[in-house]
């Protein structure tokens, strides 16, 4: 059973008879949270402190290298918490290596839109990021919210990985272009397309996840049983078109696409095009993101 002893590292919970019955879901969701962080050497916990958003300001700015135009601006954060929505930090000691901001959707949504998400590059393999995802479904859990929502680059191999096997987060949407130019040391100059994934926080195969159960796609093995290439990668690095009519298809991305932007931005955006080619017709025809394998391929099938 849960207890406000135990809930804690949750934050601001004190009153938890208000926030209606505890179930089990909720009570493996504090675990699995309370889990991930002691895995990743951290104490994350809701922040609401002007102070505490301060250095939410800051380590942004430095992810995103952005010191004179931050991510999130401290009014903004601040406004956010009043609200009552969503920031959370994770702690080395006394120290900021990562932070999670969210806001609610309208009210009939029932979801959390979870905007941004970052660690400290010191900290890469640490697994912060996911004890900080774990962190805001259990907080999401107590205030009766049962999805959230955010947006990823579909390029960045890692976070597709993170996000759909790590989480099993479901992609919904391909989003061409959505923020505009941002114009940071992550995104550089490229356009900002975006996948749109929901995470349905009591799902068993996102319970299962966040136990440390998440399944990867193994390539191979889809293409064993037929799936088709609608695009692959040449042996220079360059995105190469293949079929769309396939059952299940395959695509591909580069291995890092941080590093090809700044060694080649004009191959980094031809990656762009052809990834947003390839999936754009593949959603629109009916197909959906079901998984991701490690080596850098979406794997996308047709329900009908």
């Amino acid at each position: 059973m849960t207890t406000p002893e135990n809930l804690s590292s949750m934050g601001a919970v004190t009153n938890l008879t208000s926030l209606g019955p505890v179930d089990t879901d909720l009570d493996r969701a504090v675990q699995a949270a309370d889990a991930a962080a002691q895995v990743a050497r951290v104490a994350v916990r809701e922040l609401t402190e002007l102070a505490d958003l301060e250095r939410v300001v800051a380590l942004y700015a430095r992810i995103w290298g952005r010191d004179t135009n931050p991510p999130m601006t401290l009014e903004l954060l601040r406004a956010f918490t009043k609200a009552g929505n969503y920031v959370g930090g994770a702690f080395e000691g006394t120290e900021l290596v990562g932070a999670c901001v969210g806001f609610f959707h309208a009210p009939a949504e029932d979801a959390l839109h979870s905007h941004i998400a970052g660690v400290a590059p010191e900290t890469a393999g640490r697994s912060v990021g996911f004890a900080l995802k774990l962190h805001q479904r259990a907080w999401a859990l107590l205030r009766g919210i049962s999805e959230i929502a955010w947006t990823f680059d579909p390029l960045v191999s890692r976070n597709a990985y993170f996000n759909l096997v790590k989480l099993a987060a479901e992609p919904v949407e391909y989003l061409p272009n959505f923020y505009g130019a941002m114009a940071d040391s992550i995104n550089g100059l490229d356009d900002s397309d975006r996948l749109l994934v929901r995470w349905r926080l009591r799902d068993p195969a996102v319970v299962a996840a966040c136990s440390g159960g998440g399944v990867s796609a193994v390539i191979s093995e889809e293409l064993a049983a037929g799936a088709a290439v609608a695009l692959g990668v040449s042996d220079t690095g360059t995105p190469v078109p293949g079929r769309l009519d396939a059952q299940t298809s395959l695509v591909a991305v580069p291995h890092d696409i941080a590093a090809l932007r700044l060694r080649d931005p004009a191959l980094a955006q031809q990656w762009r095009s052809a990834v947003r080619e390839a999936l754009s017709a593949l959603v629109a025809d009916g197909a959906r993101v079901t998984g991701f394998d490690r080596d850098g391929w979406y794997v996308v099938r047709r329900t009908r």
